[in-house]
């Protein structure tokens, strides 16, 4: 009876860690994106990039130490590891490309909708049978898409577009991590890392603007903050289900509204919000039918942070 108390008590502290890590995470992740913001308004996209990268090295540098450099160009499948270094770039600079201009709630709407994507994605590049409901749930996700993007003449703009394309960059990212399951987190993040290192050093020739101290500060921080977040989502992810963490991801909506108003003066509109509830419902249901179909949910498939 103790054994079993003990046990049950064990359980639920590891579940508790799990989920106040994924919350903290996201609560990061988020920062990170209100912090981007504030500097793509001063710096060009490829310098807070270029910086930002080399300030995620105070984080990976320990990783990289600990796991053995020589592991680093010991990659499976080296095509799609190049393929996901694209992806993971895309999504990160139009991210902030995309921030420039338009509200932190309005881009992370349509990141949101990464599950959406993931399991569209899944059915066409990797094979995995999703039932009618799951379409079904994409295709209303779909829709809570157009609603957030309002294509039309009057309201399309290049900065919406940036967001769609990067969102579906998240996905494609997504996918190929799933393919690269026996690649360490390390590798992956230090390879995707160099990736937006080079983009960003690149798009900074001719763009340069020297910064202040507080500002290097700040764009290294950026990197220190977004390589926290994801070190912090991955543990959640090995300490509680990803069924009931996937929810709890969505509170990035809820602090980029807030932190867009508190900082920024940036209330959505009520079709964002409409649109945003869509998307969030799809992608809830979507996780609750794999988690019915398949008993447990892949954590590979958990959005993960999108920068």
């Amino acid at each position: 009876m103790a054994q079993s108390f003990a046990r049950n008590f064990t359980i639920r502290n590891v579940l508790l860690a799990g989920i106040l890590l994924m919350l903290a995470g996201d609560f990061m992740f988020a920062l990170n994106d209100a912090m981007g913001k504030w500097l793509v308004a001063s710096f060009s996209v490829g310098q807070v990039v270029l910086i930002r990268s080399i300030g995620a090295f105070f984080v990976l540098g320990p990783m990289i130490a600990n796991q053995g450099a020589g592991k680093l160009f010991q990659m499976e499948r080296p095509v799609l590891q190049l393929l996901r270094v694209v992806a993971t770039t895309l999504d990160t600079g139009l991210f902030y490309a995309a921030v420039v201009y338009l509200p932190l709630a309005d881009v992370m709407s349509f990141y949101m909708a990464g599950p959406i994507y993931v399991a569209a994605l899944s059915h066409l590049l990797l094979g995995e049978k999703v039932g009618w409901r799951r379409w079904l749930a994409i295709l209303v996700g779909f829709c809570g898409v157009l609603i957030i993007l309002k294509p039309s003449s009057a309201a399309f703009s290049l900065s919406s577009t940036y967001a769609l394309i990067g969102s579906v960059a998240f996905g494609f990212a997504i996918i190929l991590g799933r393919r690269l399951r026996g690649t360490s987190d390390t590798t992956l993040v230090t390879w995707q890392t160099i990736g937006t290192l080079i983009v960003g050093g690149a798009l900074t020739i001719g763009a340069w603007r020297t910064p202040t101290a507080l500002d290097f500060g700040a764009m290294l921080l950026l990197g220190v903050v977004s390589c926290a977040a994801h070190l912090m989502i991955t543990r959640a992810l090995k300490l509680a289900p990803a069924s009931t963490l996937a929810p709890l991801h969505y509170s990035l909506l809820l602090w980029a509204i807030v932190f867009g108003l508190v900082f920024f003066g940036d209330m959505p509109s009520s079709r964002i919000l409409i649109g945003s509830a869509i998307v969030v419902l799809a992608g809830i249901f979507i996780f609750h039918r794999q988690k019915v179909v398949e008993t447990v949910v892949p954590p590979e498939n958990v959005p993960k942070g999108v920068n």
